[in-house]
């Protein structure tokens, strides 16, 4: 059974915009939930949410909106995509994994790229790239509406736990190769 910090922290990441870009100084929008459901964080370090989100988590957590963002987080601003310049990249695959959305795609050698529609604009992909073939650009003219944020978190959320579940599947495969004898000693006596 859930503790009442646990269902606060569940609410709070609902209502987080789940892009996971860490700029509010946290591994992801859940950790930033919990740390704020258990009064170790304030409402105002989501670049990403706007003013909206701003808004509701404060309404969440019963109190007074802060006038901005914690200064440390930056400023709200337009939502961003990632896009790779793709003659100069090497096709190292080193973004691959740093996508928490799984929004680039490539593999070892190729050239990658990003499908715009479904970069969260974390930036994560940006310190991983040894060539800096990856540049930010706005992914709209004006920034989302708190609707259109909500909406766009659902999608992440799914595309996070679609990746989570692949890796897990991953890891057992893995697992279960080591554990299991080599082929050719198995029916040895």
């Amino acid at each position: 059974m859930a503790t009442p910090v646990e269902r606060l922290a569940d609410r709070l990441d609902d209502l987080l915009p789940q892009t996971q870009c860490r700029r509010c100084g946290f591994d992801g929008c859940r950790p930033y939930a919990l740390a704020m459901a258990e009064g170790l964080s304030g409402p105002n370090r989501c670049p990403p949410g706007g003013p909206g989100t701003l808004q509701a988590l404060a309404d969440a957590l019963g109190v007074e909106p802060p006038a901005g963002l914690d200064a440390e987080t930056g400023a709200f601003g337009a939502p961003t995509v990632v896009v790779i310049d793709e003659s100069v990249c090497i096709g190292c695959a080193k973004c691959l994994p740093a996508c928490p959305v799984d929004a680039i795609v490539g593999a070892r050698r190729y050239m990658h790229t990003v499908l715009a529609a479904e970069c969260s604009g974390c930036d994560l992909c940006i310190p991983a790239c040894p060539v800096d073939c990856i540049t930010v650009q706005p992914a709209a003219d004006e920034p989302l509406s708190d609707a259109a944020i909500a909406a766009r978190a659902v999608t992440l959320r799914r595309r996070i736990a679609a990746r989570a579940a692949r890796e897990a599947r991953t890891r057992a495969e893995t697992a279960r190769r080591l554990a299991a004898p080599p082929a050719d000693v198995a029916g040895a006596p």
